[in-house]
């Protein structure tokens, strides 16, 4: 995405503004001129920025490369841009300078195409942005220590019919969404497509995992519950069985109690089928339920859940 270019003048100088503000630093030089210092820990990035500034001025700048201390130590890429009047200049066309003065307010002023708020966004992001691999959560993150810069990506992201909402986390302010959808809009909008195939691909698999799941879950759920009731069914029919034999029931009743036993795993269906097709579903079930109650009466205690479903 790095290597994204807007195509447009007024893209570039949207897109680099907000890689600015995202990622940047002025300093202050000798009569009252400013420089810019920027760092990333993506040389893609660092390259962008570079070439970026040198598209709009002849101005000095200085690329260093520094070595984490940490655990991970990553390489740390910096542009500096040498404080000189074409840096004010160029801070000024971008809407940074503004009035003789740094506008830390609002970008109004270069994000009125669509095309430059597409680039605008897709600046913020590289410049301090993140998103999380759908395998877990959906989550897209723009991090900024300014709370007005906070507000003003909110509302081009508005403007672009993206949720995007804002909070806080210690010092900084954290403008995200939160749904599949509009992280794949956004992505879109900005031109990652690489990355938006990877993310669908993702998800796809995600949602049809939890899918599977639910699916499998609901079917436990059924078995459980059918395997629950033929065992109650079992258990009715042998205390008939041995408190007044199965000879004294109707005929209709004596022929569900021994097909049950014949098959305690088989489901109403399946008893369907053992009957041959003499009687459905729910006169077999209705039998049952009456096979339930004459074990009752004799006594025989059982949960008062469906004797089947």
């Amino acid at each position: 995405m790095a290597h994204i270019t807007g195509g447009r003048s007024c893209c570039d100088a949207a897109e680099l503004a907000a890689l600015i503000r995202m990622g940047g630093a002025m300093s202050i030089g000798g009569n009252a001129n400013l420089g810019i210092n920027f760092s990333s820990e993506n040389a893609a990035v660092t390259r962008k920025v570079l070439g970026l500034i040198k598209g709009y001025a002849n101005i000095n700048t200085e690329v260093v490369v520094t070595r984490g201390r940490r655990l991970k130590k990553n390489n740390t890429y910096h542009v500096r841009v040498i404080p000189s009047p074409g840096v004010n200049k160029l801070l000024a066309m971008l809407g940074i300078m503004r009035d003789g003065g740094l506008n830390v307010h609002s970008d109004r002023g270069i994000l009125r195409k669509v095309c430059c708020r597409r680039a605008y966004l897709r600046g913020a992001f590289l410049g301090a942005g993140s998103v999380n691999r759908p395998e877990g959560s959906y989550h897209l993150e723009l991090v900024t220590g300014n709370a007005d810069l906070a507000k003003s990506l909110v509302r081009v992201m508005k403007s672009l019919d993206l949720p995007g909402r804002m909070t806080d986390r210690k010092d900084d302010y954290i403008v995200y969404l939160k749904e599949g959808n509009a992280i794949t809009a956004f992505l879109q909008i900005i031109g990652a497509h690489s990355a938006l195939l990877t993310f669908e691909n993702v998800r796809v698999v995600k949602d049809m995992r939890n899918q599977v799941n639910r699916l499998v879950n609901c079917e436990t759920a059924n078995l459980q519950k059918t395997v629950n009731a033929a065992v109650r069914q079992v258990d009715s029919i042998q205390a008939i069985a041995g408190a007044m034999g199965l000879d004294k029931l109707t005929p209709p009743l004596r022929e569900v109690a021994e097909a049950r036993l014949a098959y305690p795993e088989a489901t109403l269906s399946e008893l369907v089928e053992v009957l041959e097709g003499r009687i459905g579903k729910s006169g077999i079930n209705h039998r049952l339920r009456k096979l339930g109650e004459i074990a009752q009466s004799l006594g025989f205690c059982q949960p008062e859940d469906e004797m089947n479903k």
